[in-house]
């Protein structure tokens, strides 16, 4: 007589077991619009600042067009060994940049993009004849600096390259912490803890010592500012993601300039 009751509870446990798998994906489904809402999306540039990338944009297409038009001034030029060395330079960046790990934490988008304006509007002011700049803060008679700019250029070249390579998929172009980041301490990262901004800083001197214009000289004080700022937004995410290891490797090390900073 109780084969009819307990065949009921039987069927009724079947019944609840494949609701329950049911009951957990209608779950999740419901919940994957709500967590996807609460992700952070990415900052957007303000119209402000769009406007500013296209200024920046704008001004290195013109200069481009001006170069093509007429190159025989640029070949004459003082520059034109640095803007070699500078083409040969962004070549391998670009394709080293290809080897970056995945981020985990970055600076906001807005930042890296004010990075970059800042980074091209001092490379614009490195070569372009801006006028009331073109006064010579070293002499114009001395052609010699020519080789010298560009002595100083290809070593702090070399050094970039010395440290892209050592830093290896550790590396991007913002500030940012990649997936299995390492506190890389081999290479030149033996005495500087910053030495790709130290050597962009190098490059630029460089440019500015064959320029001798002030043009150039403001285009590395610019550069200057800009990495001061960069270093000590990189120094805050490392300190947070290494702690004690880190604060150890700065008391080891200097930052951008050896005996300086």
């Amino acid at each position: 007589m109780r084969r009819p009751a307990i065949t009921s509870a039987i069927m009724q446990d079947d019944e609840s077991a494949q609701r329950q798998p049911r009951d957990k994906q209608e779950k999740t489904m419901n919940a994957s619009p709500a967590a996807a809402s609460a992700q952070p999306s990415p900052r957007r540039l303000s119209p402000r600042q769009r406007i500013l990338v296209w200024a920046v944009r704008v001004v290195l297409l013109l200069l481009i067009i001006r170069v093509a038009r007429n190159p025989w001034p640029l070949l004459r030029s003082r520059v034109f060994p640095a803007m070699l060395l500078w083409v040969i330079f962004s070549v391998y960046w670009g394709i080293a940049a290809r080897n970056s790990a995945a981020s985990k934490t970055s600076e906001s988008r807005v930042s890296a993009w004010f990075h970059q304006i800042v980074l091209n509007l001092a490379l614009i002011l490195l070569f372009a004849p801006i006028p009331g700049l073109t006064g010579w803060f070293l002499s114009q008679r001395f052609r010699f600096l020519v080789i010298v700019g560009a002595i100083v250029q290809t070593a702090f070249m070399l050094l970039a390259v010395w440290a892209r390579r050592h830093l290896g998929r550790n590396w991007s172009g913002a500030v940012r912490i990649g997936e299995d980041h390492e506190l890389v301490r081999s290479g030149p990262y033996r005495f500087l803890r910053h030495p790709i901004y130290t050597a962009m800083l190098g490059m630029f001197l460089g440019t500015a010592i064959s320029s001798s214009q002030y043009h150039a000289l403001l285009g590395l004080a610019i550069l200057v500012v800009a990495y001061l700022r960069k270093s000590r937004m990189e120094e805050l995410i490392l300190q947070q993601t290494f702690g004690g290891q880190y604060d150890a490797y700065r008391r080891e090390t200097w930052g951008l300039i050896p005996l300086l900073c």
